[in-house]
């Protein structure tokens, strides 16, 4: 079982929505369930509706999951478990302040030593607590450190091996009573079952950790990891998740397509069979052990040619509703100016230019009215070569005298593809374009 586990703390990250896609393609090829879990532990950092704005993406994307629930559900689970490590002796009650911890770390700075936990409370016996309760002591509980090195298999990243004293004796119940990632999340995929991670690779200091936990608490099931890749923007810095232009939401905004997003992501770092695809096709042939381990760069050009050659490959009517329209003929106009746009907003600024008010005011005004006119009384004309013909003759306008305010008329452009390619699929607005 593959789960995705994003926070509803702010707009869903290109590289959140890229192990979306690879955890959901992978549950699919294994015929397993996808699970979405919102991790919001953290209640002064959540923003009110971005869980569901995190649902409404991945439906846009064509990536329905199976189940979805929200990680604050399990938090008397959480709590009893680490409850149950601590009478096991398993963990300890810790009242270091932030002071005493903040003071190690500065003498570890000072030594050049990384900073590990001291294990002064460690000794503290369980039975402390009622006491600490009763006192209202502050206290987190902490779980002892491995005796040995964790080691696993990282499916991209190849055998990974963690010292206890990298794995530390780590905060697993704040003083508040919520727990930390790593237990929230290790206790989760314990409890729903989840074999199989895909997740970014910021996290790989993290799986060691939730692997001690779930050995811990007895869980010996095994599970498979991968963890992708960072992507990198253009000066070759993390990319943000601060960074607007990062964020999914800033892509649709822009007129890129989830065919064309899809398609990008499965590029990214990959060896795939070919270079224009959808998910379906991708279903068939996608595997983790193609991807690259080293960090990708993320191109918008190139996100601009494969959307594209999507909107190439639309289907002509449904491309003409991204414009309001329900005519194969307008998806096709639409196409003739792929030459030199490649989003939906690209697109729509050349409709909506050709579909607007034309300006008679300027240096073409008067042969425009001319035309306007002549337009208005001819009956339906079905070819180009009929169309001009018949304009020259009535209106004794010549060269660029007749052309180029034609084209202005008709388009709201003194420039672009020729009027003889986009006559087919205009000529039944012609009454409505030329005024």
């Amino acid at each position: 079982m593959l789960r995705f586990a994003p926070s509803p703390t702010g707009d869903m990250h290109i590289e959140q929505l890229r192990v979306a896609l690879f955890n959901y393609i992978v549950a699919k090829q294994r015929d397993e369930q996808f699970i979405v879990r919102i991790e919001d532990r953290d209640k002064e950092q959540n923003i009110e509706g971005k869980d569901t704005e995190i649902l409404q993406i991945l439906e846009k994307f064509a990536l329905p999951h199976d189940h979805v629930y929200h990680q604050s559900e399990n938090l008397h689970m959480h709590q009893t478990l680490a409850i149950r490590l601590l009478e096991e002796g398993k963990a300890f009650v810790c009242t270091c302040t932030p002071d005493m911890l903040a003071s190690d770390r500065e003498q570890a700075r000072q030594n050049r030593v990384a900073y590990h936990y001291s294990g002064r409370c460690e000794t503290m016996k369980s039975g402390e607590l009622e006491r600490l309760k009763e006192e209202k002591t502050p206290f987190v509980i902490r779980l002892k450190k491995p005796v040995a090195s964790i080691v696993y298999h990282d499916l991209i990243h190849g055998d990974i091996e963690t010292s206890p004293q990298e794995v530390d004796s780590f905060v697993i119940l704040r003083a508040d009573g919520t727990p930390t990632h790593n237990f929230a999340s290790a206790c989760d995929d314990m409890l729903t079952g989840i074999d199989f991670i895909i997740r970014g690779e910021e996290h790989l200091s993290s799986t060691p950790r939730q692997i001690h936990i779930k050995q811990l608490l007895g869980y010996d099931a095994e599970t498979a990891y991968a963890h992708l890749p960072i992507i990198l923007d253009a000066e070759d810095n993390k990319m943000s998740k601060s960074d607007a232009t990062s964020s999914v939401k800033w892509l649709f905004s822009e007129g890129f397509i989830p065919d064309a997003i899809i398609n990008y992501l499965l590029l990214l770092g990959n060896k795939t069979p070919e270079e224009i695809f959808t998910l379906p096709h991708a279903l068939k042939w996608f595997t983790l052990g193609t991807i690259s381990k080293t960090p990708v760069r993320f191109d918008i050009d190139k996100l601009r040619f494969l959307n594209r050659e999507h909107l190439k490959r639309m289907d002509d009517k449904r491309l003409s509703a991204l414009f309001g329209f329900a005519d194969a003929d307008i998806g096709k106009l639409a196409k003739i100016y792929l030459e030199e746009a490649s989003t939906i907003n690209e697109l729509e600024r050349k409709i909506k230019t050709i579909f607007s008010p034309k300006d008679f005011s300027g240096a073409w005004g008067e042969q425009m009215r001319i035309l306007e006119k002549l337009i208005a009384q001819s009956a339906p004309i079905e070819t180009f070569d009929a169309f001009t013909s018949h304009l020259l003759q009535e209106s004794g306008l010549e060269g660029d005298y007749f052309f180029k305010p034609l084209r202005i008329l008709l388009t709201g452009s003194d420039h672009g593809p020729e009027l003889s390619d986009l006559y087919p699929h205009i000529k039944s607005y012609l009454l409505e374009l030329a005024s």
